[in-house]
């Protein structure tokens, strides 16, 4: 856990300077509940609906943030275009496209050559210049890098960059004045911004609420880092349905989730499938494979397992809701 003397690319004070900076741009978005969800989890679980936030996830508070540091910085300098450049299989790009345009910026975005068609779509919407790459991470970082130098833009990191996991982290103000006592918060992870966010405003908040961190089995570097004790990247593109949660924790990430996280819980493609099924059922919520990652996890035997009396106010972060409606996941065989 946590330990005084420690240094990390943020801090409380950079979350608590975000949330002024990005609220006259994000929605405050609901906490929703559900009896038969609490019945099925034994539990009291209070949904925070990230699908509900502009462009559809949680990205959009990273994004404003970041983008306008970008403004503030330039502020007195010379007259010119300002532009930000990112790479991001969807949410992020929808995010900064939106953030950037809002504010009078130019966004570039990397995005891979088989991203969902509803996502780019998206993106142009918001005016966001796509820039197509091949489906690896090493090509998304090239492809960026090429962008910037050509273009003066400034990077915006989908989960590396410092403004970004603050703006992230601005959910748990919220959290804290919607649900009056939090146990637990479980949060999907892919890259570990979101999830580097919330650990450090909960800590400082809420110190006495656990952090779960929900995976793919299919895409568990971060799992495994928290088992070895040390960043273990993925070792190739993995094959799971949840587009938002492909990429492995990074440099900046890893320090913060192992030292704030409490634990990782993993789930199948099928459990996956079917709580996003159920939300959308039981619910009447759009959400994304991402979202059902910790729907998922709290329905599983480990999850079960863990002491009631000290886990019975279970905040899960719905992070997005953003699907293409042609293939959604119990629609196809495969």
């Amino acid at each position: 856990m946590a330990s005084a003397g420690k240094s990390y690319c943020i801090s409380f004070q950079n979350i608590q300077a975000a949330l002024s900076t990005v609220k006259p741009f994000v929605k405050k978005t609901p906490v929703m509940t559900c009896s038969h969800l609490n019945q099925l989890a034994n539990r009291n679980l209070f949904f925070k609906c990230e699908n509900l936030q502009k462009t559809g996830s949680f990205k959009f508070r990273g994004a404003c943030n970041a983008v306008s540091k970008v403004v503030a910085s330039n502020q007195d300098g010379p007259d010119r275009e300002l532009s930000v450049v990112t790479h991001s299989s969807g949410n992020h790009a929808q995010a900064v496209s939106l953030a950037a345009q809002v504010q009078g910026v130019t966004a570039h975005i990397v995005m891979p050559s088989n991203s969902p068609a509803v996502k780019k779509e998206a993106v142009r919407s918001y005016g966001g210049l796509i820039v197509e790459c091949e489906p690896t991470e090493q090509s998304r970082v090239d492809t960026a890098d090429q962008v910037a130098e050509k273009t003066g833009a400034t990077m915006v990191h989908p989960n590396q960059s410092p403004e970004v996991m603050a703006g992230q982290g601005t959910m748990v103000f919220e959290i804290l004045e919607q649900v009056e006592r939090v146990d637990a918060i479980v949060v999907p992870v892919g890259g570990g911004g979101m999830l580097s966010g919330i650990s450090v405003a909960a800590k400082e908040l809420c110190p006495h609420a656990k952090i779960y961190a929900a995976e793919p089995k299919n895409a568990d570097d971060c799992a495994v880092s928290m088992a070895r004790g040390e960043r273990t990247p993925l070792p190739a593109p993995p094959v799971t349905m949840c587009d938002a949660l492909k990429t492995s924790i990074g440099p900046r990430t890893w320090p913060i989730i192992r030292d704030h996280v409490d634990d990782v819980i993993t789930v199948t493609e099928e459990e996956i499938k079917a709580a996003m099924r159920l939300v959308w059922e039981r619910m009447k919520l759009v959400i994304e494979p991402s979202s059902a990652v910790g729907v998922a996890a709290v329905m599983t035997d480990k999850f079960q397992k863990l002491p009631a009396n000290a886990h019975q106010n279970v905040v899960v972060i719905l992070c997005g809701g953003n699907v293409d409606l042609e293939h959604l996941p119990w629609m196809s065989q495969n």
